[in-house]
């Protein structure tokens, strides 16, 4: 049993388009999960969610379709991609938008605020598919089954606002830490020195969180440098999202939430470094390296 995974938005904070950004992509975060059953997840609803609905249509050949869409957060970059999913203007379709509690507003709130007449032409009241809004727990307890083939648990994460990172398994056995785990955090400060009201074994909690997935998707927008500028917005550096990979046990980490002005060849270089940087981290432990790969769109995973 596997989850299959699609990458369509890979880039941070703002679309990013252009020749710099063509082998990366510039469309902002959502990935594709398919789980053994085939059922449809969704993480994030950037303006990667665009193509991925394209896709959809073009597959279902006029049949319904349904799935499940988490959301890390609600920023402009993780939902501004949902006026614009062509699933949701076709009457016999079903979504279930997932959320956390912990957000100043409800996110079925901030989904139709943002296709309000001032800022939006089509109103949410005229999607015609059938759109549901439920919400997830925030902790390592508020795992749920919302399918009978797979299970998801949540984590809070330091990020300005809140937002929720995902642990993706197929419902094979009742341990969170074993088998073909998927674990997303797009958003999240790594580094002590940033000021979040959250709790003294935080660092502790999520590396058990992640300990041994096959696959973890971080953000790692910053380079050290640039970090010490943005102190506090609620992003990791590349060395961040090495330790924790190799700190958790993991087998690959895809490097996500690419910064916008970063080009494809920027990347490649990071990408370059950080291997060489977990093969010393992991020699240090004496643990396996885990495999360092950067999100691109369309790169596809079985995990």
């Amino acid at each position: 049993m596997s989850l299959r995974v699609q990458f369509w938005g890979t880039r941070g904070s703002i679309p990013s388009p252009g020749a710099q950004t063509v082998r990366y992509g510039g469309n902002t975060p959502c990935i594709e999960i398919r789980t053994p059953e085939d059922r449809l997840i969704v993480l994030d609803a950037g303006t990667g969610i665009r193509e991925l609905g394209r896709s959809l249509v073009g597959q279902a050949q006029g049949a319904s379709i349904e799935g499940d869409i988490f959301l890390s957060h609600a920023h402009w970059d993780h939902i501004q991609g949902l006026p614009f999913f062509a699933p949701m203007f076709q009457r016999g379709n079903h979504f279930t938008i997932w959320g956390s509690p912990a957000m100043q507003t409800s996110i079925g709130r901030v989904v139709r605020d943002q296709m309000s007449p001032v800022v939006f032409p089509v109103t949410f009241e005229e999607l015609a598919a059938t759109i549901e809004f439920r919400e997830l727990g925030d902790g390592m307890g508020g795992r749920v089954a919302p399918r009978r083939d797979y299970e998801v648990s949540t984590f809070a994460l330091r990020h300005p606002g809140g937002a929720l990172g995902y642990r993706f398994a197929p419902r094979c056995g009742t341990d969170h830490k074993t088998g073909s785990a998927f674990v997303y955090i797009s958003d999240n400060e790594l580094n002590p020195g940033a000021s979040y009201d959250s709790s003294p074994t935080w660092r502790q909690d999520l590396v058990q969180f992640v300990a041994g997935a096959r696959v973890l998707v971080h953000d790692s927008m910053f380079t050290a440098e640039e970090y010490t500028h943005h102190r506090g917005w609620g992003h990791s550096t590349y060395e961040d999202a090495v330790e924790i990979a190799v700190e958790a046990g993991v087998e690959t980490l895809v490097l996500f939430h690419h910064k916008p002005e970063r080009t494809d060849a920027e990347v490649d270089q990071w990408t370059e470094t950080c291997r060489a940087l977990v093969a010393e981290r992991a020699k240090c432990r004496g643990a396996a390296p885990p495999e360092v790969i950067a999100a691109a769109e369309g790169l596809t995973l079985t995990v």
